[in-house]
């Protein structure tokens, strides 16, 4: 810190002191009077003057402010290039080596897997194509045995229906004589 100046005023002593004829009647500069105008000027320094005290103040601060920013700016940039080349000069190329090995072996992988899943699409696609082929040659034997059958049905049918019709006429027919025997019993 500055301790604060003992300085007086230059117009300070004029001005308390009034012209330079009071000045002459207060005495030398020995006297008691021109003591306590020095007195009553210091004291009026120290007490409201605070220009020297606040400067002094202002450049110590700003002088360490600057000096410590300064180094420690210095250092974090420092710092920041040292390790900017570390990267560009070892840990990128090491990482470029390593991403383009591993790289291509994963290429490799997905191309064998690709090929792998393609191989197993085509299989399927062609389990699914016998196996609706076999659905549909199943559907329609189905479709052929149904006809077969419904048509059997209609011939079966027929015949049972000429057979009722056959059967029916033999009743009838029996039914008929059975009436005219009662016909010759009931003349009795």
């Amino acid at each position: 810190m500055s301790g604060g100046g003992t300085e007086t005023p230059v117009g300070c002593e004029a001005s308390l002191g009034g012209g330079g004829k009071k000045k002459d009647s207060l005495g030398t500069a020995g006297s008691p009077a021109h003591l306590i105008i020095k007195d009553l000027g210091e004291i009026h320094s120290r007490l409201l003057d605070h220009r020297p005290v606040i400067q002094g103040e202002t450049r110590y601060f700003v002088k360490e402010f600057e000096e410590k920013r300064g180094l420690r700016e210095m250092r974090v940039l420092e710092n920041l290039k040292n390790m900017i080349h570390e990267t560009n000069e070892h840990t990128l190329p090491k990482c470029r080596e390593i991403m383009q090995g591993d790289l291509s072996q994963v290429l490799q992988r997905l191309q064998t897997a690709s090929d792998a899943v393609c191989r197993l699409q085509q299989k399927e696609q062609e389990r699914k194509k016998i196996l609706n082929d076999h659905l549909i040659a199943s559907e329609k034997q189905h479709i052929i045995q149904w006809e077969d059958f419904m048509k059997e049905q209609h011939s079966k049918q027929a015949e049972v229906d000429e057979e009722h019709r056959k059967a029916m006429e033999r009743l009838k027919e029996q039914y008929a004589e059975m009436e005219k025997d009662l016909a010759k019993f009931s003349t009795f």
